[in-house]
């Protein structure tokens, strides 16, 4: 076998998003764009802001010396002071630059976090529904993600993660607002998972970190706000891209930021630093870092996406599905009218419709609805889920 056992193992599984995405592919060769309605993938369709392209024409025009050269492994000094400062006006609490990596974006900045902070065996506690690739972002650093249910409204369950807590627990990764579900989780539930991980860290005699997964930060709606979770917990990492943001997902620019509080910061940034180099991403981006240096609180036009919500969620809560409405991302979660998840985004194929089953996000019975696509898209599928309402619930 030309490739290794446990890449074989892992490829069967693989990404039911991606699946999806390469089946919308096929289908719209044989019935063309306009006849499919592809909901299967989170590819931001709003593009950049006009400063984006400002910008970037700018910083293209430079011809300073050595400006393609080696940086520090952390990313650009000018940068990362950048980062920090939006950083600390967002959190409330001051963040310096020495404790900003930049990355190949969130992805990157995960690995290089668990590279860190992992040892063989390790666990990660994860709330259910999660991103499916934390599963191989914790594997791949000889770790273990445990998934713990959350609340029936998608909250974390304080509880129930501290009774999954054990002698190997080494961090609890939440992602807000959440991919799949759009949930933004409230203060008080930060608050009380933070209080829960200090009493566990202080009983333990060794540090529980919480690393917080947060690249659809600023894409929120009706004026919620995303609580500060460096506030919450003095050991929480920030994993973050500009990938929704700013629409550059394919640029692969982030970050890590740990908060000031954090136990010997020192040591920890030092091995984050490390962890960048030695995973082969070295560094972010050098035109990315100089370009949204320039636009830290710049962010994409959410009309669209919001319009979107308020249509898909109005017609599949008026069709008779159980679907609570996002506070962000560009999610909908709603439960599938039938046990079987996989069978049931199976039969929105023959509508063609694709979705995401909630399978490939650790909770079967769900079904996933990226609504980054065009106002046609998202008016013309809730007739056909108007008529499957009337199949299953009428």
């Amino acid at each position: 076998m030309p490739i290794s056992k446990r890449i074989a193992e892992a490829s069967k599984g693989s990404s039911w998003i991606r699946k999806m995405f390469e089946e919308g592919r096929r289908l719209t060769e044989l019935h063309g764009c306009d006849s499919v309605f592809d909901f299967s993938i989170g590819n931001p369709c709003v593009e950049p802001p006009a400063e984006f392209q400002q910008v970037l024409e700018e910083l293209a025009r430079d011809r300073t010396p050595g400006v393609h050269g080696y940086m520090p492994n952390a990313g650009y000094l000018e940068t990362r002071r950048a980062v920090a400062d939006c950083l600390s006006a967002d959190q409330g609490i001051e963040v310096p630059a020495d404790n900003v990596v930049m990355t190949s974006g969130a992805g990157g900045a995960l690995n290089v976090i668990f590279k860190t902070i992992l040892d063989t065996g390790q666990e990660v506690i994860v709330p259910a529904p999660y991103f499916m690739e934390y599963v191989s972002y914790v594997d791949n650093h000889g770790g273990v993600l445990k998934p713990v249910s959350s609340r029936a409204d998608f909250d974390i369950d304080v509880d129930a993660i501290e009774k999954a807590m054990n002698a190997q627990t080494r961090a609890v990764l939440i992602n807000s607002p959440n991919n799949p579900t759009g949930r933004v989780y409230p203060q008080e539930t930060l608050e009380a998972l933070g209080a829960m991980l200090r009493k566990k860290s202080r009983e333990e005699g060794r540090i529980i970190f919480l690393v917080s997964d947060e690249p659809y930060r600023r894409i929120v709606y009706d004026g919620v706000r995303v609580p500060p979770v460096l506030a919450s917990y003095e050991n929480s990492i920030i994993a973050n891209s500009y990938s929704k943001e700013l629409s550059l997902a394919g640029e692969r620019i982030g970050y890590v930021a740990a908060g000031p509080r954090v136990q010997d910061a020192s040591v920890l940034m030092a091995g984050l630093i490390y962890a960048n180099r030695i995973l082969g991403f070295v560094n972010a981006p050098a035109l990315m870092q100089r370009v949204v240096a320039r636009l830290q609180g710049v962010t994409v036009d959410l009309n669209l996406y919001q319009r979107n919500r308020d249509v898909l969620y109005g017609g599949l809560s008026g069709a008779g599905f159980e679907v609570q409405k996002p506070e962000g991302a560009f999610y909908l979660f709603p439960k599938a009218p039938i046990d079987e998840d996989v069978a049931f985004a199976q039969e929105l194929l023959e509508h063609l419709v694709l979705v995401v089953p909630g399978s490939g996000f650790g909770m079967p019975g769900y079904f996933r609805m990226a609504y980054c696509v065009d106002s046609k898209t998202a008016d013309a599928a809730v007739p056909i889920f108007e008529t499957l309402g009337k199949k299953y619930f009428s």
